[in-house]
């Protein structure tokens, strides 16, 4: 099965810590603005979720959203959710870890395109 969004084990390691601390949690990849344009982790339920969000799987159990409209640029791409030293978003969870939440991308190959439609 093809996924749309994966995580490397970094990234699962950082979820495993955040959900110790906040329960439940998801994630919405940011189209841009004040944070840039990465993955946002929340605790479950606090971002509302609407009928221009998009849901492209789960990393870690957790949800992963995206805009329809951002989707749009991105549906060809698999995306690869990865923790590296740093600081992310100033409204994400993981900022007081020392960590950050970072979006990698591969393109699909035509045989992977094929089994998403």
């Amino acid at each position: 099965m093809v996924e749309r969004v994966t995580a490397t084990d970094e990234a699962l390691k950082l979820i495993d810590t955040l959900e110790e601390t906040h329960g439940p949690l998801m994630f919405h990849q940011s189209g841009g603005c004040c944070d840039g344009s990465s993955p946002m982790c929340y605790p479950r339920g606090e971002f509302r979720i609407g009928e221009s969000d998009v849901l492209l799987g789960e990393i870690g159990e957790t949800p992963f959203y995206m805009s329809k409209d951002q989707y749009e640029y991105w549906k060809h791409t698999q995306l690869i959710i990865d923790a590296v030293d740093g600081r992310g978003g100033m409204f994400s969870l993981e900022g007081p870890e020392g960590k950050r939440f970072l979006t990698r991308s591969r393109v699909f190959s035509e045989e992977e395109r094929r089994a998403l439609n």
